[in-house]
């Protein structure tokens, strides 16, 4: 357990691509490292797209499982967490799909748009005791935008990513990523942020409890998978 414990705190310096090499060649543990590199960015970006925090993290688990199934596949002609983040994107959005609560917002005017962006959406204790009373005025504000709109201030505003990035996360083209995030401020309103006097970079935050338990899940899955294939090797 000591030197399980020494591999990953040495293992943080890394590259995501070193990581990934040293998970293929059989240090599976060291997997961990970029879990919990990424966990707060994919719960954020699913989130977003889903508005529900139990389901986030079923995506985020589906999406580290699918990703650990994969690896082999990934290529690095994009960034690795460029390709982990995708992966939960497509997966958020097949759920929302899946349960028929999307429309295109894109045929939509943009008064149905914001009809229906503007949905309550209810409140998370976790949220509101850890971060100010502007922090969750805000955090409401992002959460009450169009689902288009809300994906692309998530990962521009918050998770800092860049246009080409979140581009390639959401398939769309780098214009259209800045034509959202234009509309998506004025719907904000640039008061609120001034007023708020604060870091979006602070908003939807991913408490360590939450961390855990991804990590531990996702593990737990990819054992049991590990111990199904090793049975069927068996009975063959």
């Amino acid at each position: 357990m000591v030197d399980q414990v020494l591999t990953l705190q040495a293992a943080v310096v890394l590259s995501d691509e070193q990581v990934i090499e040293r998970v293929l060649a059989g240090e599976t543990a060291l997997y961990e490292v970029v879990m919990r590199r990424y966990n707060t960015r994919l719960y954020r970006v699913a989130r977003a797209i889903l508005k529900n925090d139990a389901e986030a993290e079923d995506v985020m688990q589906d999406a580290y499982v699918r990703a650990f199934q994969h690896l082999d596949q990934f290529a690095g002609r994009a960034k690795f967490s460029t390709w982990l983040t995708r992966i939960a994107v497509h997966e958020a959005l097949a759920r929302v799909h899946k349960a028929k609560r999307i429309e295109e917002w894109d045929d939509m005017d943009e008064t149905k748009q914001n009809r229906i962006g503007a949905a309550q959406v209810r409140s998370n204790p976790e949220s509101e005791a850890a971060s100010s009373e502007l922090s969750r005025l805000l955090e409401q504000a992002i959460g009450n935008l169009p689902e288009n709109y809300r994906a692309v201030v998530m990962m521009r505003d918050v998770e800092e990513m860049s246009t080409t990035e979140t581009a390639e996360c959401l398939s769309i083209t780098e214009d259209n990523v800045k034509i959202r995030l234009h509309r998506a401020h004025g719907l904000l309103r640039k008061q609120l942020y001034s007023k708020a006097k604060i870091s979006t970079t602070g908003a939807f935050p991913f408490h360590a409890a939450r961390c855990d338990r991804v990590v531990s899940a996702v593990f737990a899955v990819l054992a049991a998978l590990q111990a199904s294939h090793a049975s069927s090797g068996r009975c063959q």
